[in-house]
């Protein structure tokens, strides 16, 4: 009986030994994987990043439509550096026109990106996404007391609508048979707002606040909402998988700490 007790206990000291072992294995296996997956990235591997003057999101700081590195800056631009920073992975950034041209590129190109860009169902399959940056939304903008209440854009047609001569937005407006007041430069239709030469504005949002500031006017009402869209960064296919989770796993933890509110409350 003893030694039967003996076998018995020697052959579960084996057992549990091989446990252990096999554990002590599989957890070396899972951080060589998750060593191999990190590897997939050269440490040198770098991202193009194009964009265009598209105020708040990103624009030259001189205004032209060609700058490149630190002579650019706006809401996704800084959210973007800081996400690439964050993550560790080297980019350049060149802004320049026209979008047609630096959307080809990120589209053909391996390694390159271009934003801020709306996420449709059209170009799902065409890119990898980071995001979304930002809205890009096309609103009916009223003075901070202005006592207007629609719940459609045909609503609007009783009213002085001001718009941007050439614009999506004025176009829309015309397809919907509205009959907007244009203007050649959207910042006008901010002070024709203000000084009550116009009842509404139509604009994007939040460009159309952006604009507003910097002619000086703040507190403008949202009297409307009638278009939304979502802003990406578009990667090319080519640019590996965990280049992009990386990035949207800083963006998301961006988002969560208040950074991207403090961005754009920056702007706006």
């Amino acid at each position: 009986m003893t030694v039967r007790r003996m076998r018995y206990c020697n052959s579960c000291f084996r057992v549990d030994s091989m446990r252990k072992l096999l554990k002590r294995s599989l957890a070396v296996a899972s951080l060589a994987l998750a060593g191999l997956a990190q590897a997939e990235v050269p440490a040198d591997y770098k991202v193009i990043l194009l964009t265009e003057n598209f105020p708040p999101y990103n624009m030259a700081i001189n205004g032209k439509n060609f700058a490149q590195e630190d002579n650019i800056d706006g809401i996704a631009v800084d959210i973007i550096r800081e996400m690439f920073k964050r993550a560790g992975i080297e980019y350049s950034m060149t802004l320049r026109f026209p979008w047609e041209r630096i959307y080809k590129l990120a589209l053909e190109k391996p390694g390159y990106g271009v934003f801020v860009t709306a996420r449709l169902p059209e170009r799902e399959e065409q890119f990898k996404w980071v995001g979304p940056i930002g809205p890009d939304d096309w609103v009916l903008l009223g003075r901070a007391d202005s006592s207007i209440r629609l719940n459609s854009l045909a609503e609007a047609a009783s009213y002085q609508v001001g718009a941007y001569k050439g614009d999506a937005i004025s176009e829309h407006l015309l397809e919907q048979g509205l009959q907007p007041v244009l203007a050649l430069r959207d910042q006008l239709n901010a002070q024709k707002l203000q000084s009550g030469q116009i009842d509404l504005w139509a604009t994007g949002d939040p460009a159309g606040r952006y604009l507003a500031k910097q002619e000086g006017i703040s507190g403008l009402k949202t009297i409307l909402r009638f278009d939304s869209a979502e802003l990406y960064l578009a990667l090319n296919r080519e640019v590996p998988d965990e280049v992009v989770s990386k990035l949207q796993a800083e963006l998301d933890k961006l988002r969560e700490e208040g950074f991207v509110d403090d961005i754009v409350n920056n702007y706006l």
